[in-house]
């Protein structure tokens, strides 16, 4: 690659919207709950702003139901739409008839809302595992080109930790052709690999820790969300400890690292790096990659 990829992407939530927590599961839920969308993702918008980028921002269809004038802010201010799912469940734990009937409604819902259809999607959670791959063939079936679902390591919430890669790939499928991969990247600390570019990894680690891991990588994908820069933001119900440290800590700082980072790195959005790469010269992967004696 001929420059480096410093991906800037944002998963656009509420601050409730936390995976595997039955206290906040359900839209039922959601809806006697506070919004703080506008403000946060306002938050993002302004700062990109001032550090002069474009970024990705993976959008929930609940969301573009509920809220489409955030949605259309988001297009209106020139950044690039993708999708997010519709009920922000965990990939891993619907059918894929469930998992397809989701991701059109999502996609019609964005659309509606910012007058695009989304060409790109990152599972909640990254939760594509080993036994859920199809999730790839049901998403180049219906119009996606781009996915940013993988997690090459392992994670409360599903992960792959043996994708052969952490960066940009080619993953064929029965569909329409190879999707556009665009997987969480990753450093190498003692032979694991650990990921240092994104929600409470990005509050949680030394700053100097993230920046060098910045600098010794020619690809780093990041992931936000509107709650990851709001110190004021209620404690979400039902949480064990370690959660809540995970969730809440760094919050106060969190926005001022990432405004500190754009001054010392070039982000860009993911359709944007789509351009920057020779797809010729990337690996070829498909599910043999993850299942040899398949």
């Amino acid at each position: 690659m001929p420059q480096p990829l410093h991906l800037l992407t944002f998963d656009i939530e509420d601050w409730f919207h936390v995976l595997d927590n039955p206290e906040t599961q359900d839209i039922a839920q959601w809806e006697t709950l506070p919004s703080r969308l506008s403000d946060g993702v306002n938050r993002i918008l302004d700062l990109c702003d001032r550090i002069g980028t474009k970024a990705t921002f993976f959008v929930l269809g609940w969301v573009a139901e509920t809220a489409p004038e955030v949605v259309a802010e988001i297009a209106r201010r020139g950044h690039e739409i993708a999708c997010h799912s519709y009920r922000h469940q965990l990939a891993y734990t619907q059918t894929p008839e469930a998992f397809e009937e989701d991701l059109i409604r999502a996609l019609d819902l964005i659309e509606a809302a910012a007058g695009v259809r989304p060409t790109a999607y990152r599972a909640p959670g990254f939760s594509v595992t080993l036994k859920s791959t199809w999730v790839f063939d049901v998403l180049a079936r219906n119009g996606i080109e781009i996915d940013a679902s993988v997690f090459p390591s392992s994670r409360a919430h599903g992960g792959l930790p043996g994708f052969p890669t952490g960066k940009p790939c080619l993953w064929e499928t029965g569909a329409r052709g190879p999707l556009k991969m665009f997987p969480m990247s990753f450093g190498s600390v003692f032979g694991r690999r650990v990921v240092f570019s994104g929600g409470g990894y990005f509050r949680l680690l030394p700053y100097p820790a993230i920046k060098l891991g910045f600098d010794r990588s020619d690809y780093v994908m990041t992931y936000f969300h509107p709650r990851d820069f709001d110190p004021n933001q209620p404690v979400i119900p039902g949480l064990g400890l370690v959660r809540k440290f995970k969730s809440y800590v760094g919050l106060g700082r969190s926005l001022a690292r990432l405004e500190r980072l754009a001054g010392q790195v070039n982000f860009m959005s993911i359709g944007d790096a789509v351009g920057a790469i020779n797809w010729n010269a990337v690996p070829k992967l498909s599910s043999q990659a993850l299942h040899p004696s398949a």
